[in-house]
């Protein structure tokens, strides 16, 4: 398995992510999506693929650690079409919808000669072994080497060295969770670095889609985005869920979405200076001054300084009073950075901010990050 140095690894600054209703997404397509999986088993490389969609949004405006689970993936694609028609209203280059459920059924398709080892652990009673009985008939790029169905146990129950030692003794090297969004967020968050598998995702549905006790919506359907009508059709009691999103939405769309909309409509195209200026350590954190706008535009300027910053271990504040637009490229890239101070135990905040990057921030979904530090 390949470890990164506590500290030393930036790599992941490298992502192109943007950042919607506070969390953020990679853009990428299902091919890279896919590529970058098998990258990952190939190497070795640990890959938390989180798959979020409007649920998952919803979700985490309402609990932080949730959200915290988010943006401690190594990748974090758009499963759900409105998720793609948000970002398309926005203006943000997320090309299309990268369903989990998606990406597995591609691994089908691979090397036979070399197939993907997968483990299931979760979902209703049965489904996990007919999962893997039903993959291990068809043959194909993905081999089912164990499952475990713990029910409605605690994080603590299913979080013994027992049920570790028994996943990493079949040697997987894609561990499917599901335990449900939250749950299964949590128990990775939990047990990440203590599995071998080098790819780990939430993907609650597939577990039924692979047993055959759910079927999922034709190609057209998904196309369309009518996905969630298939579901409901499929499982009637989702219509609850997915009414409550929606109600939870509209009071996002006027707050955030809207007056992000009218930003980018009004933005200066041409206006794309960014000056860093990184101060010298001093108790324990380093101070990264900004001027001028952080857009796409200017990522690639402050992805350096947020890199030149962090490369000091310590404390990172953000001055971002001379900054005169915040966009969701940039934004994306600041949730990169908390993310990883978060997962190394040291603290991230923006201590100082101009009124429209306080507006913006609370826009984005990304209030936290403003206090002092």
């Amino acid at each position: 398995m390949t470890t990164a140095t506590p500290g030393a690894d930036l790599s992941q600054l490298d992502r192109r992510v943007v950042c919607l209703l506070g969390l953020p997404f990679d853009v990428l397509t299902l091919d890279e999506t896919l590529q970058e999986v098998r990258d990952a088993i190939a190497q070795r490389r640990r890959c938390w693929l989180s798959t979020p969609n409007l649920n998952f949004l919803i979700a985490a405006r309402q609990d932080p650690e949730f959200r915290r689970t988010v943006l401690h993936s190594e990748l974090s694609v758009a499963d759900g079409m409105p998720i793609v028609w948000l970002a398309r209203l926005l203006g943000l280059p997320l090309r299309e919808r990268v369903a989990g459920s998606d990406v597995f059924e591609a691994l089908h398709h691979g090397n036979a000669a070399r197939p993907v080892r997968a483990y299931f652990f979760g979902g209703p009673d049965g489904a996990a072994e007919a999962a893997s009985r039903r993959i291990n008939a068809l043959g194909g790029g993905l081999h089912c080497v164990g499952f475990d169905s713990p029910g409605f146990g605690s994080l603590d129950s299913m979080s013994t060295d027992a049920v570790i030692e028994r996943i990493n003794a079949t040697q997987p090297d894609f561990v499917v969770v599901s335990l449900g969004a939250k749950k299964g967020q949590a128990w990775i968050e939990r047990n990440r670095h203590r599995l071998m598998a080098p790819v780990i995702g939430p993907l609650g549905a597939v577990v039924n889609f692979e047993a055959g006790t759910v079927r999922r919506a034709p190609p057209l359907w998904r196309r369309l985005g009518l996905e969630w009508l298939w579901r409901i059709m499929q499982e009637p009691a989702l219509w609850r869920r997915y009414a409550g999103d929606a109600r939870a939405l509209l009071p996002m769309l006027w707050g955030s979405v809207l007056p992000l909309w009218w930003a980018r409509v009004r933005r200066d195209r041409h206006a794309s200076r960014l000056d860093t200026h990184l101060e010298a350590p001093a108790a324990g954190a380093v101070t990264l001054r900004l001027r001028g706008v952080c857009v796409a535009a200017t990522v690639p300027a402050l992805r350096q300084a947020c890199k030149d910053a962090l490369a000091l271990s310590c404390d990172l504040r953000l001055d971002l009073q001379a900054v005169e637009e915040l966009d969701a490229e940039a934004m994306g890239l600041l949730l990169l950075v908390q993310a990883h101070q978060q997962r190394l135990g040291r603290g991230c905040a923006i201590t100082v901010a101009s009124p429209l990057v306080r507006r913006r921030l609370r826009q984005h979904g990304c209030a936290d990050l403003l206090k002092s530090l």
